[in-house]
């Protein structure tokens, strides 16, 4: 018998549970991207502290991005892994809301951050000359704390509001992890406070950090029209080709995920968009970033212990 108590008990992720097989094929490749997304993000943030190369508005907002990745992943992946493995479906109440929180929070800080890093690139395109001027350490720290302050007061207010929601003892997710939609559907009471609420909050989230890209970018690529040599022009796109990627990846994932109808069929869909969203895009980040990034491939050989020509070769 269902307990009425909505705030104890386990909740059953049901998961890819209606595919065994597909189960164990996603535990083998999980395992793999999970161990290269921790080692690619954990790589970037000690590069980042250890080399002095590095100390840089780009860089540090770059080791914030991979702190995120690797919150996103540590929250979803390993509980997805033991459920993957075994019968068992089931998350408790206290790991789901914990799921849920890191899931607002970093969702929300992403967007913030990414939009920070637009204008970082701005920046440096737009005004080179008054770069490390405009884009001072001060600086810096407050917009990296305006971004994770921001993401986890939205968390604090709408996780809260989503588990308070009655459930009239349905505990069974159709999903891999506590996700705010999948958790609304659940409920047996009307949701459309929340939901107006989360809409209203991906605003400023969601919707006013994608429109300051959009302008960073509109003004990033009127300046490089502007050069004229071919060298400079590819210069000023190398600087910004990554972070462009990266923002593609991410809003496109996000907005075609968000943007389903409620049938079966798309929820399954949305299963296989949040496993890209958690798993495979912090998986890529650090490829992105770093593939054709000389000062993080030189301060990768420099940690490593490489001859220090090696390392001119490369840096230029």
């Amino acid at each position: 018998m269902e307990t009425n108590n909505e705030s104890s008990g386990d909740f059953i992720l049901l998961g890819f549970s209606d595919r065994p097989r597909l189960e164990m094929v996603l535990f083998v490749v999980n395992t793999v991207f999970y161990f290269l997304a921790v080692t690619g993000n954990s790589t970037i943030i000690f590069l980042s502290l250890v080399d002095l190369r590095l100390h840089t508005p780009m860089y540090f907002f770059l080791s914030n991005l991979s702190l995120l990745d690797l919150c996103y992943t540590t929250s979803s992946i390993p509980q997805l892994q033991v459920n993957l493995w075994g019968p068992q479906k089931t998350i408790s109440f206290v790991g789901c809301v914990i799921q849920l929180f890191a899931f607002l929070s970093v969702g929300g800080i992403e967007c913030i951050l990414l939009s920070v890093m637009a204008y970082d690139r701005f920046v440096a395109v737009c005004k080179p000359l008054h770069y490390l001027t405009i884009m001072h350490p001060q600086l810096c720290l407050k917009l990296a704390a305006f971004a994770w302050l921001s993401g986890i007061a939205n968390s604090i207010l709408m996780s809260p509001l989503t588990m308070s929601l009655g459930r009239c003892g349905h505990r069974r997710i159709n999903h891999f992890v506590c996700e705010m939609p999948a958790i609304i559907r659940i409920s047996c009471v009307d949701t459309s406070r929340v939901e107006g609420l989360a809409f209203f909050l991906a605003i400023p989230i969601v919707l006013v950090p994608l429109t300051m890209i959009l302008v960073s970018y509109g003004y990033i690529a009127a300046a490089v029209l502007r050069i004229k040599s071919t060298a400079g022009r590819r210069k000023a796109f190398n600087t910004c080709s990554s972070h462009m990627v990266v923002v593609s990846l991410f809003y496109s994932t996000i907005i075609y995920m968000y943007m389903q109808p409620g049938n079966v069929a798309s929820q399954d869909q949305g299963k296989f968009l949040t496993l890209f969203y958690c798993l495979v895009t912090p998986t890529l980040n650090p490829f992105i970033y770093s593939l054709r990034n000389k000062d993080m491939k030189a301060a990768l050989l420099k940690v490593l212990g490489k001859d220090r020509s090696l390392l001119n070769t490369e840096g230029h």
